[in-house]
């Protein structure tokens, strides 16, 4: 099981794209049971940063288990995501293959 902030993890995947680790840590999620994302979506994401969700969803899709955390509503993702056609298959593979549990009440 991996856990980590999403932004924090956009972060991180983007100077590995610089220094050449990219697909060694993309390999590293792919092989996790669980990869659970929380605090999805306080921070807009730049191209880099839905390239890499892109990357980390298409990978996981059917294959794995992804828990993702967020206190912005899903109606709200596809703006957040940005770029439609990216937005829409990122949000495709994650919203049609999933078990939602909306929370109520304090926090």
């Amino acid at each position: 099981t991996i856990y980590a902030n999403t932004a924090r993890l956009l972060k991180r995947l983007k100077l590995s794209k610089a220094d050449g680790t990219y697909l060694k840590e993309l390999a590293k999620l792919l092989k996790a049971d669980l990869l659970i994302l929380d605090d999805f979506g306080l921070q807009a994401f730049d191209s880099y940063a839905r390239e890499s969700l892109m990357d980390i969803i298409d990978d996981r899709y059917n294959r794995s288990s992804t828990i993702i955390l967020s206190q912005i509503p899903v109606s709200a993702w596809y703006d957040i995501i940005g770029e439609g056609t990216i937005a829409d298959a990122i949000l495709d593979r994650i919203v049609n293959s999933s078990h939602r549990i909306d929370l109520k009440g304090e926090s």
